[in-house]
């Protein structure tokens, strides 16, 4: 099994923390995005990840690419790196990392986090993974036939079709199948919006008789904007709160820990209440100040705060009073 995840693409959306990541590496209660979405893959899949190969855009750097690869290992796979510097749709960008489509592969776009309780059936064509929502309109959604089979894929529909919007994650039995399909839009320049569009792929292949199902998630988590990144961090302190979250290596004194909150090594905090909600990466240090709902990232120093709805990033100084702050690495104010 083969795992492939675009991410070429910038993140403006949330900026400043992207002008210095890549927006999948991230954290998300301490773990990059696209770890949490691997590991999250893994426990619904019955088979061994080989290989995980990451599309990105060439300015990411070195740094980017070894902790991409550090992701993989963590899951015993090997990571690739394939570079996309246009973009011009998604199956343009899988392309890049066509070696990948042999055999069985799942495509998931590294914004993307779930909860699911189903185990992968490999021995179907495809599977799409689906959220039931309230507003269908807003969304690609699946059309189902009365066999449970998808019969049609369905952009923003503008009447009813079905409330199973499409979260952005797939399997394939035969990856080189879904290859040839999306070369094919490639070799006859075949677009949609100016772009080679992937559903465009997955219609044809089933016009040519691949049967795919949907896998529906008890929860799809977006980590698309600040506010997003906040809530997703907020629901995975309560799904892993039975999980070790409080590091040995802290010091505390004098301040008061509310559950459910994540603190990694190397931290202190003094007069000061942390949580709910929270999560403070390595080597900050947190002062006289009241923190809930938000992420603080590593090497940060805090003083005399009050920050709630917050998101900061590496080696941010804040001294000042209550604040909903969104600071990107090395701010000071």
């Amino acid at each position: 099994m083969n795992i492939i995840i675009p991410m070429a693409g910038l993140g403006k959306r949330l900026r400043p923390h992207t002008l210095t990541t890549a927006k999948p590496l991230l954290p998300i209660v301490g773990k990059p995005i696209v770890h949490r979405l691997v590991e999250d893959i893994a426990q619904v899949c019955p088979e061994k990840i080989n290989y995980i190969g990451f599309i990105v855009h060439p300015g990411f750097g070195r740094q980017v690419e070894d902790d991409l690869k550090a992701v993989a290992k963590a899951v015993g796979a090997e990571g690739k790196i394939y570079y996309q510097e246009q973009a011009l749709g998604i199956s343009h960008a899988l392309l890049f990392a066509k070696e990948l489509f042999e055999g069985k592969v799942i495509v998931a776009f590294a914004d993307t986090l779930f909860r699911a309780d189903f185990r992968l059936d490999t021995s179907r064509d495809g599977t799409i993974w689906v959220q039931q929502v309230a507003n269908p309109s807003q969304f690609g959604v699946i059309k189902l036939n009365d066999q449970g089979e998808i019969i049609g894929l369905v952009e923003k529909p503008s009447s009813f079709v079905s409330d199973l919007a499409i979260i952005g994650i797939y399997f394939f039995k035969e990856g080189e199948k879904l290859r040839a399909e999306m070369q094919h839009l490639i070799d006859h320049d075949i677009k949609e919006k100016g772009e080679y569009q992937f559903t465009t792929a997955l219609e044809n292949m089933r016009k040519k008789g691949a049967l795919f199902f949907p896998g529906q998630v008890q929860e799809w988590l977006d980590c698309g904007n600040k506010d997003n990144m906040i809530q997703t961090n907020q629901r995975y302190l309560e799904f892993i709160n039975n999980q070790k979250l409080i590091s040995d290596k802290i010091t505390v004194t004098n301040s008061t820990l509310i559950p459910p909150v994540f603190i990694d090594d190397s931290v202190i905090i003094e007069n000061s209440v942390i949580g709910p909600y929270a999560s403070v990466g390595a080597g900050t240090r947190i002062t006289d100040s009241r923190i809930q709902n938000s992420i603080i990232q590593k090497n940060c120093t805090i003083r005399n705060g009050n920050l709630k709805d917050s998101l900061l990033g590496n080696f941010v100084t804040f001294d000042g009073k209550s604040a909903e702050l969104d600071l990107g690495d090395y701010s000071s104010i």
